[in-house]
């Protein structure tokens, strides 16, 4: 007992030791005055792009966008009504510019008439960053995951083949969905090896489902992923090879965020 009040005193003394040097500074001491946060106007809603955003697709065309196979070549999927319709004939689109760390808002709908079962339904992705062409990258699922059943690591909302949703919010066919991705890029020592991993979080609407996971690497149908080592990258939409009806895309904007030692 003595002991433990000797080691009690001895706690509270430092406690008081520390209160008292805290008391003896002033509160100028721990007030950081700059760098100044720069300004940004939100949207009139969670879903419209805040004033530092820039539109990857605002209803009207595809002039932020290539195709995956072809980067000389204009993207060719279907844009009417305000709406980007995948084109499977002509295979994957991706962005223009490349980027690091972003916030990335984009809405996807599943057509009301959707066929299929499992991976047959609704199957696309977006690749939070593209690797070259086909499906090389690292691809947040879209799929219909409403009563549709598939293994968990491949449902929406999943990192495709690695890390299972925390809930599965799909609204039904017909209706519109939304992601909101925080990505954070891998990065790599000058010899190729990963230094930090790639990480995300994803809120699926409006919930959290991805909540700032580590990557094992870029995506891989068979076998386990690894990592390859590369810089900045573009974001991929798959025009996926099932015979469902394709998938609607809208309202895809996205916030470059600073990438650390810069």
């Amino acid at each position: 007992m003595r002991v433990h009040f000797l080691v009690a005193a001895t706690l509270l003394t430092s406690s008081l030791g520390t209160v008292k040097a805290q008391q003896a500074g002033k509160p100028e001491d721990t007030e950081v005055w700059e760098p100044v946060p720069k300004v940004v106007t939100p949207g009139p809603n969670n879903s419209a792009a805040p004033s530092d955003a820039l539109v990857l697709f605002d209803g009207k065309n595809l002039d932020q966008w290539v195709s995956a196979d072809d980067r000389t070549a204009p993207a060719k999927w279907t844009v009417a009504s305000g709406v980007l319709t995948v084109n499977k004939a002509v295979g994957n689109i991706e962005t223009k510019r490349t980027f690091t760390n972003y916030q990335l808002h984009i809405e996807w709908r599943v057509p009301a008439n959707i066929s299929g079962t499992a991976q047959a339904r609704g199957n696309s992705g977006l690749f939070l960053a593209s690797l070259g062409k086909g499906d090389l990258g690292y691809e947040l699922q879209i799929l219909d995951s409403y009563n549709n059943k598939t293994y968990v690591n491949g449902m929406a909302g999943s990192i495709y083949k690695q890390i299972i949703p925390l809930a599965n919010p799909t609204r039904k066919p017909g209706e519109w969905q939304t992601y909101d991705v925080i990505w954070t890029a891998p990065t790599f020592a000058t010899g190729g090896a990963v230094l930090t991993p790639a990480r995300v979080t994803v809120l699926f609407n409006g919930v959290l489902v991805e909540n700032n996971v580590s990557l094992l690497g870029p995506t891989v149908y068979i076998g386990k992923p690894a990592y390859q080592s590369h810089g900045a990258a573009p974001i991929k939409l798959q025009a996926h090879g099932d015979k469902s009806e394709p998938l609607s895309f809208r309202n895809i904007w996205i916030r470059e965020l600073p990438v650390a030692n810069q």
